[in-house]
């Protein structure tokens, strides 16, 4: 089963990518309108070096926007769980706060924060990355059976027993479901600023300069290195998700 799992996924990407150079071939893009990934090598050779440099810039910064989304989107959607009045004050606000498309807020925060990129840059990873963990998390606990509180209350649980006990493995499922979203919009989030920020610094930053300078090879370079971090990340959650929730899976037929 683990080989299978290593196997498919490994074998999916392989296929996208003969096909993605198959079609650049047929068509007969040159480099300068569309890379191949045979194109890509090369650029990789070129530039390992700044590949590492923003590559381990763009990760931290996504990494710890993901961690306050984590921290924020939990203790959020404890709220709204356990107080419907809460949940009702604050789902609109949530849900137009979402709406706004975070491309138009990027060059607002990167203005009001001038020279901090660091914090600008994880401040748009948090914003756009913990609003599916704090709707699961209120769902989860919204969604929580009474019989299961009025048993324990009735047997003295204490609410904080209730929460432990009941609610946060019930809860987890859902959690980690949302947790797998909101890794790639962290980094949607952390690239959008790394572009767009005059002091940006990171793969944004190295995708940047290879548009200016029509270097193509290097652009998709670049977001095929954001899609293995991407990829990255989500297995360590699929990782924490089986230690911790992996009850919850009930597996599927081939």
């Amino acid at each position: 089963m683990t080989a299978r799992k290593i196997l498919v996924p490994l074998t999916a990407m392989l296929v996208f990518l003969l096909l993605w150079e198959a079609l650049v071939w047929v068509m007969g893009w040159p480099n300068f309108k569309m890379a191949s990934p045979s194109d890509l090598w090369p650029a990789y050779q070129k530039y390992w070096e700044l590949f590492l440099i923003m590559g381990w810039q763009t990760l931290w910064r996504t990494v710890l926007g993901l961690l306050l989304a984590v921290v924020f989107g939990i203790g959020l959607g404890m709220v709204m769980g356990f107080s419907r009045t809460m949940r009702d004050a604050l789902y609109p606000l949530l849900v137009g706060f979402n709406a706004v498309p975070k491309a138009t807020v990027v060059p607002i925060v990167a203005l009001m924060f001038v020279g901090w990129h660091d914090f600008n840059t994880v401040l748009i990873a948090f914003m756009i990355s913990f609003f599916p963990i704090a709707v699961s998390v209120s769902i989860g606990l919204s969604t929580l059976e009474p019989e299961y509180r009025d048993i324990l209350r009735s047997l003295g649980a204490s609410q904080s027993t209730i929460f432990w006990k009941i609610a946060l493995p019930k809860t987890l499922p859902e959690f980690f479901g949302a947790l797998k979203v909101s890794v790639t919009l962290a980094f949607i989030g952390t690239n959008l600023m790394e572009i767009v920020s005059p002091h940006g610094r990171g793969l944004g930053a190295l995708f940047d300069s290879g548009k200016t300078n029509s270097d193509y090879p290097l652009m998709f370079a670049v977001l095929i290195a954001l899609a293995f971090l991407g990829i990255v990340l989500y297995y360590i959650v699929v990782a924490l998700e089986k230690t911790f929730a992996g009850w919850a899976d009930r597996g599927v037929g081939a």
